[in-house]
């Protein structure tokens, strides 16, 4: 059993407060709610104490101490504002800006940018230093993912220690002396790793922006909405960047509505970062969208209703159930699809006597040792829990020959996992190819009847990652064009076939699902919160 940390109790700005042995001025200064300004410190790097402006008054201690790095001590008594203090941060800013170029109105960091807001809060100051400024390299590429502006960098090494640190890949360090000092890659290398992107996260200024997002969007014009990110089974918890402008049409000609993907921290699951291959596989949510029901039958597809394509899918399917045929019929779920949603397949299948319901994931693709995972799936676990069996391959086989007349399939272009021969032959077996999914591809292509549905990006519900963590995401966009959520579409076929399924919204699922589940047993939208909750073993 572990031990319990000595607890130390201080004094700061009049208050008292007590933290464990071991903790900086800083962390008790943020506990007391008397928080001090800081550009090196981060609380997933090592301390470096370079910047200066985390300056704070300890009584009887004859100068300003630097809060990052100062152990709190018992009985000890910390001054944050006073008029010492307050001058001593105005010098350190003063000294930060010296060679920092004017070039607020065209900077991507403008908005969120540490210098500006401490500016406001310590500057305000008649400067001793003329305007001749140290001339620095200004945006130069140095990797893929990331732009440097060496004019702007106010050296707190952030980028450096995250390299060396989080990545271990060591690209970045600081050159030169004195003013001549910049951050830069290392001779014969370029930032290129998997978790470049963060660099731009942990930059205090706009040192370091993201090429993918530069002058894209002024932040003032950003939504965020909490999520989780879908790029593979690890689920890193992130926050949806959006223009607010564009939030709730329902189609956009001429421009996206999603603006970038930020990590946000979960102790349990990616701590403060993320990798660029969640970051920046974005771009689905607005490209190539399924917008409109189509049907197909021999020749090009043509634009139908709902009613049309959903009627279309009811007969056949209330045919076969009458013959006694529903054995000929298949249904491949999605591990992209919620735990709502599959919970509403699961059950109008079953209600209706399909027994042949599998899942299928994605191919395997890139992974390392920190987040990335091979598997591409953000709710294998979730259908797994469910008991969703898995793969599709035998019921291609099935619709191949002849066995089958429908096959129903979710999300996945399954071409890029079985390969484009299979996908064919299946096809043209079948009497009746069903995709309901976000995005046009070889699989939506080939099908009699095309549902679009909305991304995870336009949906209510829960994921559960590789670590069985069941994780919100919620709705940061409206469903693109006539684009409707998953469960919404089964819960629509389940009134033509007569089958009782009747649920307001995505809460009112999960509960039944809690209930029904034992896997979920005892879960709750509330228990779950912003970070997550394991299932039951």
């Amino acid at each position: 059993m572990a031990e319990t940390p000595k607890q130390i109790t201080l004094t700061i700005d009049g208050k008292t407060v007590t933290v464990p042995d071991g903790t900086t001025v800083l962390q008790a200064c943020e506990k007391a709610n008397s928080p001090v300004p800081f550009y090196c410190y981060h609380p997933g790097l090592s301390i470096a104490g370079n910047c200066r402006i985390c300056l704070v008054e300890i009584v009887g201690t004859p100068k300003l101490q630097i809060a990052c790095y100062t152990p709190a001590a018992n009985g000890m008594v910390v001054n944050t504002t006073s008029d010492k203090t307050l001058s001593g941060r105005r010098d350190v800013l003063e000294f930060l800006l010296i060679n920092h170029p004017l070039d607020c109105p065209v900077c991507d960091q403008a908005g969120e940018c540490w210098l500006q807001d401490y500016y406001m809060q310590h500057g305000l100051y008649d400067p001793k230093f003329n305007e001749t400024k140290q001339k620095k390299p200004k945006a130069v590429p140095i990797g893929p993912t990331v732009m440097l502006d060496a004019e702007r960098c106010i050296l707190c090494s952030r980028c450096v220690r995250f390299t060396d640190e989080i990545s271990k890949t060591g690209e970045l360090g600081i050159f030169n002396r004195g003013d001549h000092a910049e951050v830069g890659v290392q001779p014969g290398k370029e930032l290129n790793n998997n978790y470049s992107g963060n660099v731009v996260d942990i930059c205090p200024v706009g040192a370091l922006t993201d090429r993918d997002f530069r002058f894209k969007c002024r932040v003032w014009y950003l939504g965020a909405t909490n999520s989780v990110c879908t790029g593979c089974s690890r689920g890193c918890n992130i926050q949806i960047h959006y223009n607010r402008e564009r939030q709730w049409r329902p189609h956009i000609a001429n421009g996206e509505r999603v603006m970038r993907l930020k990590p946000r921290y979960n102790p349990d699951v990616n701590k403060w970062w993320m990798c660029d291959e969640g970051r920046y596989g974005y771009k689905f949510i607005d490209e190539n969208r399924l917008t409109q029901v189509q049907l197909r039958h021999q020749g090009a597809p043509k634009t139908a209703t709902w009613d049309e394509g959903v009627d279309l899918i009811g007969a056949t399917l209330k045919r076969l159930r009458d013959a006694k045929q529903l054995d000929q019929v298949g249904v491949v779920l999605s591990s992209h699809l919620t735990n709502e949603d599959l919970f509403v397949a699961k059950r109008l299948f079953a209600e209706l006597g399909v027994r042949q319901v599998v899942f299928q994931r994605p191919k395997n693709g890139a992974s390392d040792n920190f987040l990335l995972q091979a598997d591409k799936s953000p709710n294998a676990k979730g259908a797994q829990a469910l008991g969703i069996a898995e793969s599709a391959e035998g019921l291609l086989e099935k619709a191949a020959k002849g066995q089958l007349k429908v096959l129903w399939v979710f999300t996945q272009d399954l071409s890029t996992i079985f390969g484009e021969a299979k996908i064919r032959e299946a096809a043209k077996g079948l009497e009746l190819l069903v995709f309901q999914g976000t995005n046009d591809h070889l699989t939506a292509q080939l099908a009699h009847v095309v549902l679009p549905s909305a991304v995870c990006a336009e949906k209510d519900g829960t994921l559960t990652n590789v670590d069985g963590r069941v994780q919100r995401i919620h709705a940061a966009l409206g469903p693109w064009a006539q684009s409707r959520g998953d469960w919404e579409i089964m819960q629509d076929m389940a009134a033509r076939l007569g089958v009782a399924l009747s649920y307001p919204d995505a809460p009112a699922i999960f509960a039944d699902l809690a209930a029904r589940e034992p896997a979920f047993n005892g879960l709750s939208y509330q228990l779950i919160g912003d970070q997550g909750v394991l299932l039951k073993a």
